[in-house]
């Protein structure tokens, strides 16, 4: 069994996204689920004196509306409703992940994302640097995949940066945690300098996609499989757009080098990514393979 999935559930199309995919999420790794909302922190400036009668109609409202929400989880998915106050979103998400030893945090893209794609708002970019949790970024319209559809296939970006390990174990646990196929995607071709030689790009690709699923052999348990494949393209945004993604599965990428230990911050290359993948993205904080993934 996983910790908990935790979804930043708003009553809008994003949240509707982040809900149907935490659902899956959870459904598919045999998890519960924290469903949370999360209202400005009682902490007034003291220019605007404390409602009462406001804070308590704004409470009810959220509490209505996680009510609403539940009602579309399936009845064999253990649930949980939560409204937290706090400074941020990111902050009161956090909060509850880390109270409840969560595996994931799941928010939707930001209002005015093309379908099927991501679009970063202001939760996501304050969880990518703030979480010590993984974070799952639910593209527009996940919504529209049935929550039977589970997780029908794991991909994990590697690169041939440092900290590529920890990607691979948190890959592994998550495949074994949904039963779901492993696919790990090598990036050595656009890892390189511009200018590069083809035939060192392609002896690079070969060479770094054996070690990366010699790795990978040896990190994963009896009984379960990976492939490998390699990225090519002009740049990678061309390299992601020709890999076949399949709607139901998950794509996964390290935290950038730069990023604080158990800290998330998204890097050039993931961000470019997210511009073009059709599939939810999960964002793996640097040092967290170093305790082990949780499962």
């Amino acid at each position: 069994m996983t910790g908990p999935v935790v979804v930043g559930y708003t009553a809008t199309e994003a949240g509707s996204d982040a809900l149907a995919l935490g659902v899956r999420l959870a459904l598919a790794a045999g998890a519960a689920l924290d469903l949370v909302m999360v209202l400005p922190s009682d902490e007034r400036s003291v220019i605007t004196p404390p409602d009462a009668g406001y804070d308590r109609h704004l409470s009810e409202t959220a509490r209505g509306w996680l009510d609403r929400a539940a009602e579309t989880v399936p009845g064999d998915l253990e649930h949980r409703r939560h409204v937290r106050y706090a400074e941020s979103f990111a902050e009161g998400l956090v909060a509850v992940a880390d109270e409840s030893d969560a595996s994931h945090i799941v928010v939707g893209a930001a209002n005015g994302g093309l379908r099927g794609r991501h679009r970063l708002g202001t939760v996501a970019n304050e969880l990518m640097h703030y979480s010590d949790v993984p974070v799952v970024l639910a593209p527009e319209g996940a919504r529209k995949i049935a929550a039977s559809a589970g997780v029908r296939r794991i991909t994990a970006a590697i690169g041939t940066r440092p900290g590529g390990d920890v990607l691979l174990a948190e890959a592994v646990a998550l495949a074994v945690a949904t039963a779901a196929p492993l696919r790990l995607l090598s990036l050595a071709t656009v890892d390189l300098p511009a200018g590069v030689d083809t035939g060192v790009i392609r002896l690079m690709g070969d060479s770094h996609a054996e070690a990366v699923l010699a790795q990978a052999r040896a990190a994963l348990p009896a009984g379960v499989e990976a492939e490998v494949v390699t990225a090519s393209g002009a740049d990678i945004e061309e390299a992601v757009q020709q890999i076949d993604w399949q709607p139901t599965e998950l794509a996964m990428v390290g935290s950038s080098r730069l990023a604080q230990p158990r800290r998330l911050f998204l890097g050039s290359t993931a961000a470019k990514m997210l511009h073009v993948l059709p599939v939810p993205m999960v964002v793996v904080p640097r040092t967290r393979g170093v305790e082990g993934a949780r499962s």
